[in-house]
This record gives structure tokens, C-alpha cells and sequence, in this order.
């Protein structure tokens, strides 16, 4: 994946300043550099959504904190070489390192991070937890993508917790069959370009199976996809997701979709890791790959409370 073409000065060379207008050109193109297969490209008013703590995911979320401080690392000219967002949430007195890109230079990441920690002095801090408005559902932190930004993280004294696999697949999907009496309506959140896919049983008219997808400029998601527990062993799973793959490449213009996989074991059940086994056979056999696996950090409380 293409980097950051400046290189790195030593970190005793770098300033770490607020940020300002005119380094938006320099943090857009850093952005860019991380972006992953599947997501669309970084634009100026996902940018300034960014920088205001906007995001129409996880929006109740970004609701609960404090206006976010963003800051850059400059070199001795001025090159900006790094961009770190973080924010309070008051009603924990947790802080939330909220997004950061810095080319993977790793002296670079280093001073962001250290920033972040050193703002919210002897508190927790939480890190890549909630979606910015800078990517498309993208929680937590590409870990194969981003070795040094991890490596900082780590050294920083945060915990490493695997969260989620990150797939991937180009539309159309016409291989794939589809469900014959399939209801379309608009996503629950009124969002425009979501749509809630529903599939109710023949004789009493109960759900029996549902999705939801959305897509943001040619870039589609599969943000849920489940057959009810009653309903399981009719084939609906794989007749639901060629359903949903159509709508996305018909109806909202995808060229291609991603899905995030649950991968997190910690309090899974026994049946949670058998459906998500099942649900990986299911992407597998219907084109998707793995494009990266994302992590979530924590970093816990030090010194008095």
C-alpha cells in the first residue's frame, strides 16, 4: 500500500502543534495513504465531519464526548508527517484516541500517540473504538496495514485486542441465487442510502430473516445479515446475501462491498463461535477475502483516581 513519500525526522526534530486549515491537503493525503480496499476515498467534508466529532455511524457515541483536539507532527520545515484526533468522555472520564495517520513512520506515530496519553494525563484511554466519519464502518485499527501505528499503541501501554476480520468482494454478485418474495424498504435510521431487506414466512407472515446494506459513492456494506433462530436449516442465509449483494450493485450503485466478521472470543458462547464459523463458510464460498483483521486498544487508568 502506498505511504507517505516524506521522510521521517527524528523525533527530537518533530513539533507537535494544533491543527489548522491549511493542513488539510497534507492530512487528506495521509488519510488516503491508510485507506483500505473497500473504502472510498477521504474527502474534504468527511474530513471537517472528522474534525467536529461528526459521524452518521456510531453517532450516539460521538454524541457523548467532549469536541475532539487534533493535532499534527511537523518536521523542521513545516511538512505535516502525522495527524492524531482524540476527545474526553466525560461520563466515564475516559479518553478516546478517535483516529490517527501518520504514514507508518514509526517515530511519527510514537509522538501522536504519546501526545494522546500525555492530554489525558493518569486516565483509561480507549483507542480506535468508534467509527470516525472518515471511512465506511471502519471501527477499529487495520493491524496488518498499520504495523507501526500498532507497535506504538503496544509500547504505549495498550492492550492488543483482536476485534473483527475486515472482507472484501467486487459486484456484481450474479452467481449467487437470490430470495423470490423479498421486501425493500429504507434503512430504520431514515439514512437514504440504506436499505432494510426483509424476508417473512409464507404462511403467518413472520420474520424469518433479515439485512441491512448501504453504499457511499460506488462503495457498498453489508452491515447485518441473520436468519432467525426458528428458521435456520430452511438455505435462506445464502438466497439473503445474494438478495443483499443485488441491492447493493441494482439499487445503490455498488461496485463492491465490504463486511466486518465478528472475531472476538472474549464472553463468546459456544453457539456464538459456531454461528460465526458458519457465517465465515458462507462469505468464504460467496467470493469474499480477507482483507485485514482490526483491532481495538485500551490503555488502563494509572496513578490516583
Amino acid at each position: 500500500m502506498r505511504r507517505h513519500s516524506l521522510a521521517p525526522p527524528s523525533p527530537d526534530r518533530l513539533t507537535v502543534r494544533p491543527s489548522d486549515p491549511a493542513d488539510e491537503p497534507a492530512a487528506l493525503g495521509l488519510v488516503n495513504a491508510d485507506r483500505l480496499p473497500g473504502q472510498p476515498p477521504a474527502t474534504p467534508a468527511m474530513f471537517a465531519d472528522a474534525l467536529a466529532g461528526r459521524s452518521r455511524a456510531d453517532a450516539d457515541w460521538w454524541a457523548e464526548l467532549d469536541p475532539p483536539v487534533t493535532v499534527v507532527a511537523a518536521g523542521p520545515g513545516g511538512a505535516v508527517h502525522g495527524i492524531v484526533s482524540y476527545a474526553l468522555r466525560p461520563e466515564d472520564d475516559t479518553g478516546l484516541i478517535l483516529w490517527a495517520h501518520c504514514g507508518e513512520q514509526p517515530s511519527v506515530a510514537r509522538a501522536l500517540i504519546g501526545q494522546a496519553v500525555a492530554a489525558f494525563a493518569h486516565r483509561a484511554v480507549d483507542a480506535f473504538h468508534i467509527t470516525s466519519a472518515l471511512t465506511l464502518g471502519l471501527e477499529c485499527l487495520p493491524v496488518r496495514h498499520r504495523p507501526a501505528t500498532r507497535a506504538a499503541l503496544v509500547r504505549a501501554g495498550f492492550a492488543d485486542g483482536r476485534r473483527w476480520r475486515y472482507l472484501r468482494r467486487e459486484l456484481p454478485a450474479p452467481e449467487l441465487p437470490r430470495v423470490p418474495a423479498l421486501l425493500v424498504g429504507p434503512g430504520p435510521d431514515g439514512d437514504p442510502r440504506k436499505r432494510q431487506l426483509t424476508v417473512r414466512d409464507e404462511r403467518d407472515g413472520t420474520v424469518v430473516a433479515e439485512a441491512l446494506v448501504g453504499a457511499h459513492d460506488g462503495y457498498g456494506a453489508l452491515w447485518w445479515i441473520g436468519v432467525e433462530e426458528h428458521a435456520r436449516g430452511r438455505g435462506l442465509a445464502r438466497p439473503l446475501l445474494g438478495s443483499a449483494l443485488a441491492t447493493l450493485a441494482d439499487d445503490l450503485g455498488a461496485t463492491q462491498v465490504i463486511l466486518l466478521l465478528d472475531d472476538d472470543d472474549t464472553d463468546a458462547t459456544a453457539q456464538d463461535i459456531q454461528d460465526r464459523t458458519a457465517a465465515a463458510a458462507l462469505y468464504d464460498r460467496a467470493g469474499f477475502t480477507e482483507i485485514d483483521v482490526l483491532h481495538a486498544f485500551t490503555r488502563p487508568r494509572t496513578g490516583p483516581a
